[in-house]
C-alpha cells in the first residue's frame, strides 16, 4: 500500500482523485468558479465604463472635413448659405444627446425642430472615416 491512499479507500473514489483523466475533479471545479467570478466582477465596471464614454463622445455636425458647409433639410451636406440649408453647429452634440434626440425626437441642444431633423438625418448617414462616425456607430449597439 503506498503512503498516499488511506486505507479501506480505493482512489478511483476519492473525490479530489485524478483517476478518471479528463474529468475535472470538485477542486478544479470550484478553482474555476472562483476565476471566473472574479472575471465578471473585473468585465461589469468595463462595461459600465464604456457605456458612459459612449453616452460622453461628440458627434461634430458636419464633421471637421467640411466644417463651414451647410445641411440641408434631408441631411446632405450642402455649400455654404445655400438657400433652405442650415449653418453648421456651433458645438459636437454628446453621444447622450444625440440619442436622445433619435430615441424621442426631442430637439439637440441649441436647435430648433427642423434643424435638429436635419442634423439627426445628417447623423444617420454618417459612414466610416467620418467625423463622428464611431462614435454614433456606438450609439447603436444594444447595451446589456
Amino acid at each position: 500500500m503506498s503512503d498516499d491512499t488511506q486505507p479501506n479507500q480505493d482512489p478511483a473514489e476519492s473525490p479530489d482523485s485524478d483517476a478518471q483523466a479528463g474529468v475535472p475533479t470538485r477542486r478544479r471545479v470550484l478553482a474555476m468558479g472562483a476565476v471566473t467570478a472574479g472575471a465578471v466582477v473585473s468585465i461589469r465596471p468595463a462595461l459600465a465604463q464604456t457605456a458612459g464614454s459612449v453616452l460622453n463622445c461628440e458627434i461634430p455636425v458636419p464633421d471637421p472635413g467640411r466644417a463651414g458647409s451647410y445641411i440641408d433639410a434631408n441631411g446632405g451636406v450642402v455649400p455654404a448659405r445655400t438657400k433652405g440649408a442650415f449653418p453648421p453647429s456651433t458645438r459636437a452634440f454628446r453621444g447622450e444627446e444625440v440619442k436622445r434626440a433619435m430615441a424621442s425626437g426631442s430637439t439637440l441642444p441649441g436647435t430648433d425642430s427642423d434643424r435638429s431633423r436635419a442634423y439627426v438625418k445628417y447623423i444617420r448617414r454618417l459612414q466610416r472615416g467620418q467625423g463622428g462616425f464611431t462614435c454614433f456607430a456606438s450609439l447603436q449597439m444594444p447595451r446589456g
